[in-house]
């Protein structure tokens, strides 16, 4: 069965981007091969992926997850019906306004893989509803001081296993179980 986690890549202060959206401080940092296997290792386990959408700006705008780099299908929490869109060998698939639903079909899709959920509102939402098997965090040593947070707005406590730990040049990784 699919297990379901949030992917993301954070500040030590716990935000996704900045107060604009922009992730610039992402990129340009020292890395070592560690830190890209990590990652690599993550990546080959996932067989779908849930996140957020305005509409297809997502897709237009090139906001592609993961570049484009996993060719599995994503689904896209809307307001708003459309039809699912191809586009370079990955299907996207839009869920209005039901995230369980989104959440489900992923995993029948994912099979015995990972759904990746991206986004701070789609992973609060997720983790309020205990969807959430696993957090898999990968911790910039930045401190933006403000901007968008992944877990601010939570509203709940829930604990955590800690599974593996790993540092690197360019980041630390964190693999948390999500206790119920």
């Amino acid at each position: 069965m699919a297990r379901v986690i949030v992917h993301a890549t954070v500040t030590l202060d716990g935000f996704l981007a900045d107060e604009d959206g922009g992730v610039e401080w992402m990129f340009g940092r020292p890395s070592a091969p560690e830190d890209d296997l990590v990652v690599e290792k993550t990546m080959e386990h996932i067989g779908a992926i849930v996140g957020g959408a305005n509409r297809t700006r997502t897709i237009e705008d090139g906001e592609i997850p993961y570049g484009g780099m996993l060719k599995v299908p994503v689904y896209l929490m809307t307001h708003t019906a459309h039809e699912p869109i191809e586009r370079d060998g990955i299907v996207y698939t839009f869920v209005v306004d039901d995230i369980a639903k989104a959440v489900e079909t992923a995993m029948q899709a994912a099979g015995d893989k990972w759904v990746s959920l991206l986004g701070g509102s789609i992973s609060r939402q997720c983790l309020q509803l205990g969807l959430v098997d696993e957090l898999h965090l990968d911790v910039a040593p930045v401190l933006l001081g403000g901007g968008i947070s992944l877990f601010a707005g939570l509203g709940r406590r829930i604990e955590l296993e800690r599974l593996e730990t790993s540092a690197f040049a360019s980041e630390t990784h964190l693999r948390y179980r999500v206790l119920r």
